[in-house]
């Protein structure tokens, strides 16, 4: 088993109204224990996982480029001085606001090698609507500096479907992205939780719901825009510049093992689902001395009598062989390469139609998913209406 390592960093500036992540603002002044913590925390595991390579590290949030450099060096020091680290990418989540050519330089001096910029919008007005505290311009030329210094694995997040976008807005940011030649997209419909102040704003009739038809539109038109401007869709909302996909949530899509450290953050180990605490105050209150797990090699198969070791955890789900499949099916479905028919039934010793044969046969008639080359994908309709098909498997 190798594994892929979350870090996550909830500090934020502001936080905006659409945002449903574990963040928090004006608590910066946890900054110092809540890296003690984490630092503990991954001394924690790595007790038992030092014997499972690293391949790759995410530095997510929040954000990331929010705390001192320092501290993020810190981390990564630990990380690689407590686990056997075999690191093909180390990626950070930045917000324009944060980039000056001081900490560009640091974050390649601590191993840090692929950006993510939250970018959003390249319209300003949109930006106020996201209530997002950068300019366009700001984005634009955090983007140009970070290449400048060296960073030749840069990706661009974006959102559409946003209340008062309209297409040609939409159009508007696909050429900036063209123009830019970043080496990566995650572009996302706007998806608003109920709690959010962005979904009460609609709901009091403050600001206007997106037009879910528009939003289908624009998705459509990434496809065929960034299909002509030399990127490969590889996953249902991203898009990469030929190997320059982004190795760590590949790992994800292909559900094999993360563990996920700080609060908040979800892991997938030893066939169990769990996840940290939310409240950052309460997770630095376990965290405050190092400790060990105590295991022996039949015990790591245990996941619950590992896991009740663990001081952080909220909730725990054991993964079942059934319950595993069909998270391999709606996870890797999300990929444009699709299910391969050999690999399913290696992994779990059965053949795909003799687990989910009735409802591939349901979605290939409705014109959801199609088989090819001894794979099964999503058709262009079962893309749009991905979490239709995901429902089958479950």
């Amino acid at each position: 088993m190798d594994l892929s390592l979350y870090i996550h960093i909830p500090f934020c500036q502001t936080k905006c109204p659409y945002c449903d992540f574990n963040t928090y603002t004006k608590i910066e002044h946890l900054m110092p224990s809540y890296i003690d913590a984490l630092c503990n925390e991954l001394i924690l595991w790595s007790s038992v996982l030092k014997s499972y390579p690293v391949r790759t590290i995410f530095l997510g949030g929040g954000t990331p480029s929010y705390i001192p450099v320092g501290h993020l060096k810190t981390i990564l020091d630990l990380v690689k001085t407590k686990f056997q680290c075999d690191i093909s990418e180390i990626t950070i989540e930045v917000n324009p606001n944060d980039i000056e050519e001081t900490n560009v330089q640091r974050f390649l001096d601590v191993g840090i090698n692929r950006v993510s910029i939250g970018v959003q919008s390249f319209k300003d007005s949109i930006l106020k609507t996201l209530g997002r505290t950068h300019s366009a311009n700001t984005a634009i030329n955090t983007y140009k500096k970070l290449r400048k210094m060296g960073f030749n694995n840069i990706s661009l997040d974006l959102m559409y479907g946003i209340p008062y976008q309209t297409l040609k807005d939409w159009k508007d940011s696909l050429k900036i992205i063209s123009d830019l030649e970043p080496d990566h997209l995650s572009l996302y419909c706007l998806t608003l939780e109920k709690h959010t102040p962005m979904q009460r704003m609609m709901d009091i009739g403050n600001l206007e719901n997106p037009d879910d038809d528009l939003a289908a539109d624009m998705y459509l038109l990434c496809e065929e825009y960034l299909h002509d401007n030399g990127y490969e869709q590889y996953e249902i909302s991203n898009w990469s510049k030929p190997h320059k996909e982004s190795q760590h949530n590949l790992r994800y899509w292909m559900n094999q093992p993360f563990l996920g450290v700080g609060p908040g953050a979800h892991s997938y180990l030893f066939k169990n689902r769990f996840n940290n605490i939310k409240s950052p105050n309460t997770y630095i209150s376990k965290y405050l001395t190092q400790r060990e797990l105590v295991y022996d090699f039949d015990y790591l198969e245990d996941g619950e009598r590992l896991l009740a070791q663990i001081p952080s955890l909220e909730s725990v789900e054991p993964i079942d062989k059934q319950l595993e499949m069909g998270e391999t099916m709606m996870l890797g479905l999300r990929l444009i390469r699709g299910i391969d028919v050999v690999e399913f039934e290696k992994r779990f010793g059965v053949h795909i139609e003799d687990v989910f044969g009735e409802a591939i046969n349901n979605l290939i008639q409705e014109k959801l998913l199609y088989p090819t080359c001894g794979k099964y994908k999503l058709t262009p309709k079962g893309r749009l209406l991905g979490n239709e098909v995901f429902s089958r498997f479950f």
